[in-house]
C-alpha cells in the first residue's frame, strides 16, 4: 500500500510540473552557440565575417522535432507554425517587430498558444548547424532550404559581406535607425561549435548586463505615487539606481523585488559604475 501511495504521488508531481511550467528537454538539445562581444582590436578583419542584423527576439532552436529555447525549454507554438519545418537542426530567433520584446515574450510564454497572436510571430533562421561545415556554406544551405519552403512566417536571415570597418559602422547605424538592436558577425570559415565562441560576435552601440531588483524608489512630480527608480545590484555586487527606460506601465506595476532585469549602459563612471544605465526588460528565465 505504501508503495502504491508513493507511485501516485510521483505521478501527480510530474503531472503538475507538466501543466504549470515549461518541460525541460535537454536530452534532445543540440549544443547552442553563444556570441561574444565584438572588439575591433582583437577580431579578424571585417571581410572575414558574414554580418547580419541582431534581432531583439527570443532564441529558438528547431531540433527537427521540437522548438526549444536555448536552455532546452519547449516553446508551445501552434502546430501550423512548426509543422512545415524540416527534419533538420535550425537556429534562429522568434520575432515580431523592432522594440516589441515584451509583447513577444507574453505570446511565447503562454502554455496554450494563441493562434491569432502567433500570426504576428516569424521565425528568423540564421544558422543550419553542422559541425563539419563552415558558416559560409551553412548560410547557403539554410537560405536555400527556407526559400524553398516559401512560408510567410519562416524567413532566412540575410548575411552581408563587408569590406571595411567603415562599411560595418555604416551598416550598424542603418540598422539602429530602423530600430534594430545591433549586428552579429559570423566568422565565415568557422565550423559550428557549442558554447561561447569568438567565431560569433555581437556588435551593439551599447553594452548590456543583468541585475537583481533590491528596492523600489518612490517617484516625484509626475511620478508621485508611482515608481521613480529601481534600486538594483549587479553581478559584480555594485548597487545603483535605474530610472531611465521605464514605461508608464513599469512604473505602475514595477518589476518585483528579487526579479532579474536586463539593463544597458555606455561604459563606466570614474567610480566604476555603469554609465547611463537604462532599463530594458525583465529577464524571463523560461525563455532562456
Amino acid at each position: 500500500m505504501q508503495l502504491i501511495k508513493c507511485y501516485i504521488t510521483v505521478v501527480l508531481i510530474f503531472t503538475l510540473l507538466s501543466l504549470n511550467g515549461p518541460i525541460h528537454a535537454a536530452q534532445t538539445m543540440p549544443p547552442v552557440q553563444l556570441a561574444s562581444v565584438y572588439k575591433p582590436d582583437t577580431a579578424e578583419p571585417v571581410s572575414a565575417y558574414l554580418v547580419s542584423e541582431k534581432f531583439d527576439g527570443v532564441r529558438a532552436i528547431w531540433t527537427g522535432k521540437q522548438l526549444l529555447t536555448r536552455s532546452g525549454n519547449i516553446i508551445n507554438a501552434p502546430d501550423w507554425f512548426t509543422a512545415p519545418l524540416p527534419d533538420v537542426w535550425l537556429d534562429g530567433e522568434l520575432w515580431t517587430k523592432h522594440q516589441d520584446f515584451a509583447r513577444l515574450s507574453g505570446i511565447i510564454r503562454t502554455q496554450i498558444p494563441d493562434d491569432e497572436a502567433w500570426q504576428k510571430v516569424s521565425y528568423r533562421v540564421f544558422d543550419m548547424p553542422d559541425p563539419e561545415l563552415p558558416f559560409e556554406k551553412r548560410y547557403q544551405n539554410y537560405t536555400s532550404l527556407i526559400t524553398k519552403l516559401n512560408l510567410p512566417h519562416i524567413k532566412p536571415v540575410k548575411q552581408y559581406r563587408l569590406a571595411s570597418n567603415t562599411a560595418l559602422q555604416d551598416l550598424l547605424q542603418d540598422k539602429i535607425e530602423q530600430g534594430a538592436e545591433g549586428l552579429i558577425l559570423h566568422l565565415a570559415s568557422a565550423k559550428h561549435q557549442g558554447g561561447r565562441t569568438q567565431a560569433l560576435l555581437k556588435f551593439k552601440p551599447y553594452e548590456d548586463a543583468e541585475a537583481t531588483v533590491i528596492a523600489h524608489l518612490p517617484g516625484k512630480g509626475k511620478y508621485t505615487n508611482q515608481l521613480g527608480a529601481l534600486r538594483v545590484k549587479n553581478q559584480q555586487g555594485q548597487v545603483f539606481s535605474i530610472g531611465s527606460g521605464l514605461s508608464d506601465q513599469d512604473r505602475i506595476n514595477p518589476p518585483p523585488i528579487g526579479s532579474v532585469i536586463t539593463y544597458r549602459y555606455q561604459g563606466f563612471t570614474k567610480t566604476g559604475l555603469p554609465r547611463f544605465a537604462r532599463f530594458l526588460r525583465v529577464r524571463e528565465t523560461a525563455l532562456d
